[in-house]
């Protein structure tokens, strides 16, 4: 299909702070896949998710990243999310004084034409039907960007985000994490109801519960900042039931992590001046 986006990572390599976290990593992702990464803590996979929006901590040091051919590495965050890049963060932030509403309007307007911006009305229609379909609180559409929400709504409203911005790739970082199983079940209809060939999907998991919900059609192990096996769900569920020894031993991998702890990495805001550890 002429709109099926086409995104290809090439040998990426990124590092923070002079350490290399991304060791020449690739994957190719076509309009209508679902592609899952799995792996265990400090294995790189949140820093795949930053490196690929662009995230300023992360440098890139090697490889290519193309969305439909063009240079994704040369664009600023905000270009890759108008080129129809999204990523679905593991730690949201709090955003004081601008509500719900008026962050998805002018997220709208700006991948739109001058003089194509939606209007107010069908705006708030569509953002009502979109939060009924996530069991939102339509209170929510008033509310700071997630002040005060719990983790759970957090995660719900980065869903009601992808849904409302229609990109092309979608990058869904631990969505899954501090969901109880009514909340994933909600969170995986949303994604499952923007599967097509217009969209192709990256899904960062530990469990294999989430797909349970989400089908992948491929699943990637990833350790010591590479993919090291591809498979089918099949890969997953055995995961769940062995865990990654076997596959360490199957590649002679003695330590699957890059070193440090992923997890206090990726609560770094976006607009953070310094690394926090």
């Amino acid at each position: 299909m002429a709109n099926s986006p086409h995104f290809q990572i090439e040998g990426l390599k990124a590092s923070i702070e002079g350490k290399e976290i991304l060791k020449g990593l690739s994957l190719e992702i076509k309009g209508g896949e679902v592609h899952a990464i799995m792996g265990p803590n400090g294995t790189g996979k949140s820093t795949l998710a930053s490196t690929l929006m662009g995230h300023p901590k992360f440098e890139v040091s090697g490889g290519t990243v193309t969305l439909d051919g063009e240079d994704v590495l040369d664009m600023a965050t905000d270009e890759r999310a108008r080129a129809g890049m999204f990523l679905a963060m593991q730690y949201p932030s709090e955003i004081t004084g601008v509500t719900n509403a008026d962050f998805l309007r002018s997220a709208i307007n700006a991948r739109r034409e001058e003089g194509s911006e939606i209007s107010l009305i069908k705006f708030i229609r569509l953002m009502e039907g979109k939060m009924k379909e996530l069991e939102m609180n339509p209170e929510f559409m008033h509310r700071y960007l997630n002040e005060g929400f719990s983790g759970g709504e957090k995660k719900r409203n980065e869903i009601l985000q992808m849904l409302m911005l229609d990109p092309r790739i979608v990058i869904l970082d631990e969505i899954d994490s501090g969901l109880d199983i009514d909340a994933l079940r909600i969170v995986a209809a949303g994604v499952n109801a923007m599967r097509s060939e217009d969209r192709g999907f990256l899904i960062i998991t530990h469990y294999q519960r989430l797909l349970d919900y989400i089908k992948p059609d491929f699943v990637h192990v990833m350790m010591q900042g590479r993919i090291v096996k591809s498979g089918g769900p099949e890969l997953a569920q055995r995961l769940e039931n062995e865990g990654y020894d076997w596959v360490k031993e199957e590649l002679g991998i003695i330590d699957e992590t890059v070193g440090g702890s992923e997890e206090e990495e990726f609560k770094i805001p976006m607009n953070t001046t310094a690394p926090k550890y």
